[in-house]
């Protein structure tokens, strides 16, 4: 029997009912207070400058002063992850004699893929 020769019913998907929460308005606007309750979660935010892969040898090689070509050009966006996914792309800038990341580019999903 093939399957396209039987009628079957399907269960009802719809989404409703009392136990299912309300779908917001339109108009319903939300605030960084709504975000309180993870405000204090830890994250890993990493700045990639680039990538190279090497082998052990020449690993074992370097030494203060070697040079290790990266995967990017000079003035080319940096990667920004948190918590190992790429969120953002930005510039390295100087802030008080140190480091720093300013993000020019927010990625959304599906966008990472470049």
């Amino acid at each position: 029997m093939n399957i396209g020769d039987t009628d079957l019913a399907l269960p009802d998907l719809t989404l409703s009912g009392p136990d299912l929460p309300a779908a917001p308005d339109a108009d319903e606007t939300k605030s960084a207070a709504d975000l309180a309750p993870v405000f204090d979660v830890p994250v890993n935010i990493q700045a990639v400058l680039g990538k190279a892969s090497v082998d052990v040898a020449t690993l074992l090689r370097l030494s203060r002063g070697s040079v290790i070509e990266l995967d990017r050009k000079v003035g080319e966006a940096i990667d920004i992850y948190v918590n190992n996914r790429l969120v953002a792309r930005g510039e390295v800038v100087l802030v008080d004699e140190r480091l720093g990341v300013t993000m020019t580019e927010i990625i959304k999903d599906g966008d990472a893929a470049g």
